[in-house]
């Protein structure tokens, strides 16, 4: 008994003399690198080719939550959502191409939303001036859910201006989207098949203001 009472002192000791010496800065430093959200957000990279594979509905689901679960205007939640798939995507890509013929010269498109397999439309509410706001933070949770589960994305705005053109009315209309609200941008999700560098930042853009 003596011996075990030992053993445990002897542990307690040594964990405490680990983690007792360590200044502030280094156990904010630790804390750091083990911040899988920082990891996510610092990793994330926007991705427009993509492997030959759809984005399993259940982590769809997942991302789409996350999205909803955003920060928004007194909880107004003031977007809707649409999710497309094949072949939605593959019959407003022919319509571009019919309009866009070099579009198809390039070897690597497969569709207008960055080849990406499935793609969320987000529309704001045009009576909220804050709505677009409110849109922004939804894509960025779902963004970056998605890219902690090793599925990438991009954010488009291209696709959106098809769509909205008297061309592509056919494929906006079934999108259904209630009165009041208007597409803003569209995001590609599917898994990656590219691993493109950082771009580089400006912190000088960032000020402190006593």
């Amino acid at each position: 008994m003596k011996k075990i009472f030992f053993m445990a002192a002897l542990a307690a000791m040594t964990l405490a003399s680990c983690t007792g010496g360590a200044s502030g800065e280094q156990k904010e430093a630790a804390v750091q690198q083990k911040n899988e959200v920082i990891e996510t957000i610092m990793s994330r990279r926007s991705i427009r080719q993509y492997k030959d594979m759809p984005v399993e509905r259940t982590k769809m689901d997942t991302i789409l939550m996350c999205g909803i679960n955003a920060p928004n205007g007194m909880n107004r939640q003031s977007w809707e959502i649409r999710v497309v798939g094949k072949e939605y995507i593959d019959g407003v890509t022919k319509l571009y191409v019919e309009e866009n013929p070099d579009a198809a010269k390039d070897p690597s498109f497969k569709n207008i939303f960055r080849n990406a397999p499935v793609a969320v439309l987000v529309a704001a509410d045009t009576e909220y001036e804050l709505s677009q706001i409110d849109c922004g933070l939804l894509g960025e949770n779902m963004m970056l859910s998605a890219w902690s589960m090793g599925i990438g994305s991009c954010c488009l705005g291209s696709p959106v201006r098809f769509l909205k053109s008297e061309t592509a009315k056919e494929f906006y209309d079934k999108l259904q989207f209630s009165d009041g609200y208007e597409l803003v941008y569209a995001i590609g999700f599917g898994y990656p098949d590219e691993a493109p560098a950082a771009k580089p930042r400006d912190a000088q853009k960032i000020k402190y203001v006593d």
